[in-house]
């Protein structure tokens, strides 16, 4: 059996969050099972707060995802666990949610044992940028994209043209029901 690369990649994330580690200790001994619908993972709490595999440990919570909704998750990490289905021990999977939004990965550090600090600091920084250029590049796409099937070939309408459309019909009916009754009394008075 190949071991799960999981443990490693979250022990060396815990490692560099001593508090993390501490407030897993308290429930050493538990599994969490991490199910994507794909890939599930079982992970045992460690005395010493670190994680390890346990494929065949009954889960003491179960943590269900979409890995469609990771980007979001990733995102906006504090109401990443808006996202998940939670069943089990809710202490232990308040615990788990915590550390979650709590623990980083400081990529400067790891690269700077590779390459230097000076260099590891330059290809963050580069990352950094390349990521906030493709951002940009994303939302004025959106924009275009939005403008263009409003403004240009109008498949789309704005809210604030649908609220006053909407206001003109409310006014348009209150009109007809008053000219109904009006031709009602003069009916009446006819009579």
């Amino acid at each position: 059996m190949i071991p799960s690369p999981f443990p490693a990649i979250i022990n060396h994330l815990l490692v560099q969050e001593a508090w993390a580690g501490r407030k897993l200790a308290l429930h050493a001994g538990k599994v969490a099972r991490i199910d994507t619908g794909l890939v599930a993972v079982q992970l045992r709490i460690a005395a010493d707060g670190l994680v390890e595999d346990a494929p065949d440990a009954s889960a003491n919570v179960t943590i269900r995802m979409k890995l469609s909704d990771l980007p979001l998750m990733m995102q906006n990490r504090e109401r990443a666990f808006s996202y998940v289905q939670v069943e089990g021990d809710a202490e232990f999977a308040n615990v788990v949610s915590q550390v979650a939004q709590g623990v980083r990965w400081e990529a400067e550090d790891d690269l700077a044992r590779l390459v230097g600090d000076i260099a590891a600091r330059r290809i963050v920084a580069g990352g950094r940028a390349v990521f906030g250029a493709a951002q940009s590049t994303r939302r004025r796409i959106e924009e275009n994209v939005a403008e263009y099937f409003l403004e240009e070939q109008p498949l789309l309408v704005r809210p604030e043209a649908v609220t006053g459309f909407s206001a003109d019909v409310a006014e348009l009916r209150d009109d007809v029901e008053r000219l109904a009754k009006r031709i009602e009394r003069l009916r009446g008075g006819l009579a």
